[in-house]
């Protein structure tokens, strides 16, 4: 079984920095702590609106960690120009709208294929390792393959959702979809990350699903480091991940 990935998506911090304005706290001493406490690599989200992290953010994530930097992006021009001057060690296309206060779900690969593939194109052509975030449905992965994106990431919200909500019933549904498409996806020749709203009791559970490969985890880890502190969050989530992979390899 492959081993499991963690990224940490460093966006809040710098929300948190942007809501007095000033430097601190910095996004990039998260992401150096993240990364001495486990992380095996960042995340961090350029928006249109630069609601969080900056240009500037991204370019001293660049400069300053020796772990790969995942840059999340809109399929815009602009975060093409930006990426292919940057080569981060990969692009994750994600769908963007100013109105939402975090991404809603999945990118539509089907509906825009014809619109995403220069971007794939080209990202792949600078040797960045461009990843798609779908929703867990065969269209989107079908889609994402014939792209020649070489890996996806699930969107595992509703899942989360449903969790926090106590719909046990649409939870196992949903997790249901996220395991067909987790195996749909190796059979495809997909590399599966998954992502957005996961948490310690999240993380354990779907890092049993032996296809995936990386988990991306931002808010949760970022609200944990108000009360315990970044570097005992990320070795906690590390701990969860270790426990729901060991169920995977040898059972309860």
């Amino acid at each position: 079984m492959a081993a499991l990935r963690l990224g940490v998506n460093v966006d809040h911090v710098a929300t948190v920095r942007n809501a007095r304005g000033g430097a601190v706290p910095d996004p990039v001493r998260a992401a150096l702590i993240a990364i001495e406490a486990g992380a095996d690599g960042i995340t961090a989200h350029l928006r249109e609106d630069r609601r969080h992290i900056h240009d500037d953010d991204m370019r001293r994530l660049k400069a300053s960690i020796l772990r790969p930097l995942n840059f999340e992006m809109a399929a815009t021009e602009s975060m093409l120009d930006i990426a292919l001057e940057l080569r981060p060690h990969a692009c994750c296309l994600v769908p963007e709208k100013r109105t939402e206060r975090t991404t809603e779900g999945g990118l539509d690969v089907a509906g825009q294929h014809s619109s995403l593939k220069p971007f794939v194109s080209e990202l792949k052509r600078a040797g960045i390792r461009v990843s798609m975030f779908i929703e867990p449905s065969p269209e989107a992965l079908e889609a994402s393959a014939s792209l020649a994106a070489p890996v996806v990431e699930l969107h595992t919200g509703a899942w989360c959702h449903a969790l926090a909500q106590g719909e046990k019933a649409r939870a196992e549904h949903e997790f249901g979809r996220l395991s067909a498409a987790a195996g749909r996806s190796e059979a495809l020749g997909l590399e599966c990350h998954a992502g957005h709203g996961l948490d310690y009791a999240t993380a354990r559970r779907i890092a049993a699903l032996p296809q995936i490969v990386e988990l991306n985890i931002g808010h949760f880890l970022i609200g944990e480091a108000i009360f315990v502190g970044l570097a005992e969050a990320v070795k906690a989530m590390r701990m969860a991940m270790a426990e729901g992979r060991a169920l995977a390899e040898h059972g309860p």
